[in-house]
């Protein structure tokens, strides 16, 4: 059988279904079965004043979404917002591709998904916010 395998090292945190897990003091790996598990690494976490650019905003809002602290309705839509702005801005054939698949992500109301498309264009968005400083 499959699943997600989480590789944790010594007292990492993870939040599975609202719930905190933290590991022991060994590495250990364990198996998620559970399909569409929301799960999310807490040092992987972004912080609310670190969400302070439209990716860092959707990823966070899709990271909140995870937590299940929140209403979802309401935040799917701004995900999906916020996506469709990124969509707006980012044009390159591979910004595109990945915003493309993180809408249908929204769609599917896969959070986990979503998030990580959004997380490979945070390289991307920094060295942009870089080049337009200089």
């Amino acid at each position: 059988m499959s699943g997600l395998v989480l590789k944790l090292g010594p007292k990492e945190r993870v939040l599975i279904n609202g719930a905190v897990i933290e590991n022991g003091d060994r590495r250990s790996r364990i198996t998620v079965l559970t399909s569409k598990a929301n799960i999310l690494r807490l040092r992987d976490a972004i912080h609310p004043d670190q969400a302070n650019t439209p990716v860092r905003r959707a990823c966070y809002l899709a990271q909140l979404l995870l937590s299940g602290e929140v209403e979802a309705r309401p935040l799917w839509e701004r995900l999906f917002g916020q996506v469709q702005t990124l969509s707006d801005i980012l044009a390159d054939p591979h910004s595109a591709a990945l915003l493309a698949q993180a809408k249908s992500s929204i769609s599917e109301q896969n959070a986990y998904a979503c998030l990580k498309l959004l997380r490979q264009l945070l390289p991307l968005e920094a060295h942009l916010l870089a080049q337009a400083k200089q």
